[in-house]
């Protein structure tokens, strides 16, 4: 009788324990963030018109963020070309460290197997996680392509539709996802986790006209397809998303929009809403999405505690050069350069972080931030301890965010890069580029404009101080030979492997 007692005195001791490490466990997760980022498409950092009754885009839901959290007017893409800074931001490293361009039709991934996601980690911390909207991150496509038919990759008889779709986001930590893969590359259809939801039967793309232009290229598309439907329907599977939560388990969502990337393709409701043409109408209904995402959170009762993020892949798209001339609205606002280039305007984004709970409303900074410092940031919130070998580039935003412990510069550098071997080096109000141009192409009308000049091809490098010259204008490379040396100094031990982030104290 005395072994019976003490066993089940045994038992409620283990039950008892469990219980209070269960409900201490329930109380911590409730304490713990939920996490949205907002990934616009080619959007300019002047495109966000942040209460200015002026501008030729208005963004209500986007000023509202700004006024209620902090907004960064010096916040960075890893690169002016999608991929690339898709890839930065999910993992904390640059992408230079392992490729430049962007993935083509039926790319495969960029990623090397169980590599470091911000959605891996917080998945392993108890959150739960969903992708939405646009991967252009690659997919195993060899999994679904039938045999003998590799190379005829434009059919859509050469795929097996049926199969499980592997290597996107679901390998990458993501426990949901909805999307389209990439609004301008085949297949055009729409993809939910791992399978095809609509199977593309036709060889060409069919389409309505385009309200603002673009193009696609060719490939297998489904049936139903509609390149209208994507940006609603994306912003509706995450706001049904959000609804399903339990307010007892941290959630982490990725939405990234289509928008305001070419094709451009607002809905009829928000034609004639900007003064910008059908672009500026495509970030208005970017805007209005935004907008449903926060009045979820909000029905949910979550916004207090969700930090909301938001921010894009690099600048506009070069079709800005027209809309300059003809609307005279410049989605770069005071900087050079658009996508593609080095210059400011080619990786300066607009850039805003909500937190009710920890950050001060209306607050605005120039500290220079990248988007590869989410993963620091997230990794400090979980509770998760970052090893050196991991988000080596991320540093942790949360000093910024809060003013705790906040010290200026909180990064030694920042670097930017788009093509192989060109790279922009920010220390400071300085930045240096190790090319004679930062730009992809710039045209006369618009170098007149501004009254800029093209640099001659002979240029061994370009140095600006920012502070005083935002437009790039003055090339002050020969006047500061020791700036120049330092900074390219600092540049190569980057490039050939130093990390960005100093040396975690972790093992």
């Amino acid at each position: 009788m005395l072994i019976i007692k003490r066993m089940n005195d045994l038992i409620k001791l283990f039950s008892t324990a469990y219980l209070v490490a269960a409900y201490s466990y329930g109380l911590y997760a409730k304490s713990l963030p939920n996490i949205i980022i907002l990934y616009a498409d080619d959007m300019g950092v002047a495109d966000v018109s942040y209460g200015d009754p002026k501008a030729k885009i208005q963004t209500p839901n986007l000023d509202k963020l700004a006024e209620q959290g902090m907004t960064f007017s010096d916040g960075h893409s890893s690169s002016g070309i999608c991929t690339p800074s898709r890839y930065a931001l999910l993992t904390g490293q640059h992408h230079w460290r392992r490729f430049h361009g962007i993935v083509n039709a039926f790319g495969k991934p960029v990623f090397e197997p169980e590599e470091f996601t911000i959605a891996r980690m917080l998945q392993q911390q108890g959150y739960s996680t969903a992708c939405f909207g646009k991967w252009h991150l690659g997919w195993d496509w060899d999994a679904i392509r039938k045999p003998g038919v590799s190379g005829k990759k434009t059919l859509a008889s050469s795929y097996d539709w049926t199969k499980p779709f592997p290597g996107g986001p679901l390998d990458q930590g993501f426990d949901r996802y909805f999307g389209d893969g990439t609004i301008n590359f085949p297949p055009y259809c729409w993809i939910e986790n791992d399978r095809f939801l609509t199977i593309p039967t036709k060889p060409v793309i069919k389409s309505s006209p385009l309200a603002g232009g673009g193009s696609f290229r060719e490939g297998p598309m489904a049936e139903c397809w509609n390149p209208y439907e994507i940006l609603p329907t994306i912003t509706e599977k995450t706001v049904e998303w959000i609804e399903e939560q339990d307010a007892n388990k941290p959630f982490f969502a990725y939405l990234a929009f289509n928008s305001p990337h070419y094709p451009i393709v607002p809905n009829k409701e928000f034609h004639g809403t900007s003064e910008a043409g059908y672009y500026g109408d495509f970030v208005i209904e970017t805007d209005a999405m935004v907008g449903k995402v926060i009045d979820a959170l909000e029905r949910k009762g979550l916004a207090e505690n969700t930090i909301v993020i938001f921010t894009a892949d690099n600048g506009t798209e070069n079709h800005a050069f027209e809309r300059l001339k003809q609307y005279d609205q410049w989605s770069s606002g005071d900087l050079r350069g658009v996508k593609r280039d080095l210059y400011e305007g080619g990786h300066r984004v607009p850039f805003i972080i909500k937190w009710p709970a920890k950050v001060k409303a209306a607050s605005r900074t120039d500290e220079v931030v990248s988007q590869v410092d989410f993963a620091a940031t997230f990794a400090e919130l979980s509770g998760y301890k970052l090893s050196n070998d991991e988000a080596i580039d991320s540093y942790n935003l949360l000093p910024v965010l809060t003013g705790d412990g906040y010290q200026r510069p909180l990064r030694v550098a920042t670097v930017q890069n788009t093509n192989k071997d060109r790279y922009a080096l920010r220390q400071g109000d300085w930045v240096l580029i190790n090319a004679h141009t930062g730009a992809s192409v710039e045209k006369k009308e618009y170098l007149e404009y501004f009254g800029l000049k093209a640099y001659p091809k002979d240029s061994p490098g370009l140095l600006f101080n920012l502070k005083e010259d935002p437009r790039q204008k003055k090339n002050l490379y020969i006047e500061y030979p020791d700036k120049v040396n330092e900074m390219r100094e600092l540049l190569n031990r980057y490039v050939n492997g130093e990390r960005c982030a100093p040396t975690r104290s972790n093992p």
